[in-house]
C-alpha cells in the first residue's frame, strides 16, 4: 500500500485534472449524445431535396474535335444546366455540347434552376447572392468557388449551394447541420478548421483523460478498506 502522503497526492492530482478537462469531457458527452440521437440524412438535408434527379438524354451533340480547345482533353463530363447540355472539361472549361461557345460561369437563373432540381417545389427562395471566398469556419468551406448561396424562406434559415464554374449543386446548409457542425468542432477540438482529427490539443486531452482515469482507478485502490485488509492480511 501506499503512505498516506502519497494517497493524498493521487487525491489532489486526480481532482485538479477533472476540474481542468471537466468541461471538455463534458462537450464530448454531450456532442456524442447529439450525434447518436441525430439522423444523418436529416443533417445532410435530405428532407429538402428531391430524389437525385436522373441526367437527361440529349442528341445531336458535337464531338470533341468540333470544340476549339485550349488543351487536350484529360477528362470529360456531361452536365445540364437549365435544360442545356455542356461539356466540364478537365475540371475547368464549360463548353455548350450543341453550339459549341465556351461558356464563363452561370447566371443567378442559370443557378435558380440548377438548385430547382435538386430542392423541393414548395420551397420559396428569398435571395440569392455571389460568394467569392469563405473562411475556415465558413459551412460553405472546402468546396469550390465562386459559388451561388441560395437562401430560401424557411424557419430552419435553409440555404443551397450552386458552383459557379460549371454549374454543379454542391450541397445544402440548415439549422441542424449548424449545430451539428459546431458540436463537431467541439468534439475534434479543431478551433482553425474543425475537420482535422489529429490536433495537438485533442491527443493532449485525450491523454490526460486517460491520466485522469487511471488515477481515479488508483485513488479507489489507495483509499479501499477492502484492500486496506487484504494487504494488512498479507503483511501478517
Amino acid at each position: 500500500m501506499v503512505g498516506r502522503k502519497t494517497a493524498l497526492k493521487i487525491r489532489k492530482a486526480h481532482r485538479y485534472l477533472g476540474l481542468f478537462i471537466g468541461i471538455q469531457f463534458l462537450m464530448w458527452t454531450i456532442s456524442g449524445l447529439y450525434f447518436s440521437w441525430t439522423d444523418i440524412d436529416d443533417i445532410h438535408g435530405d428532407q429538402f431535396k428531391k430524389e437525385k434527379p436522373k441526367q437527361t438524354s440529349f442528341n445531336n451533340l458535337l464531338g470533341t474535335a468540333q470544340l476549339n480547345l485550349e488543351r487536350p482533353i484529360q477528362n470529360l463530363e456531361l452536365l445540364e444546366i437549365a435544360g442545356e447540355p455542356y461539356y466540364w472539361i478537365n475540371e475547368e472549361y464549360l463548353y455548350n455540347a450543341v453550339s459549341g461557345i465556351k461558356k464563363n460561369g452561370i447566371t443567378e437563373q442559370e443557378a435558380i434552376k440548377v438548385a430547382e432540381r435538386y430542392m423541393l417545389s414548395d420551397l420559396k427562395i428569398d435571395k440569392i447572392q455571389r460568394i467569392e471566398s469563405v473562411s475556415d469556419h465558413h459551412e460553405y468551406r472546402g468546396r469550390p468557388l465562386p459559388a451561388y448561396e441560395i437562401s430560401y424562406k424557411t424557419n430552419e434559415n435553409l440555404k443551397a449551394y450552386v458552383a459557379i464554374e460549371n454549374g454543379a449543386f454542391q450541397t445544402v446548409r440548415h439549422r441542424d447541420w449548424r449545430w451539428f457542425d459546431f458540436l463537431w468542432m467541439t468534439h475534434t477540438m479543431d478551433y482553425q478548421g474543425r475537420d482535422n482529427f489529429n490536433t495537438i490539443v485533442l491527443r493532449a486531452f485525450s491523454l490526460l483523460g486517460l491520466i485522469t482515469v487511471l488515477s481515479g482507478f488508483l485513488l479507489w485502490y489507495t483509499s479501499s478498506p477492502t484492500i486496506r485488509k487484504i494487504s494488512k492480511k498479507n503483511k501478517k
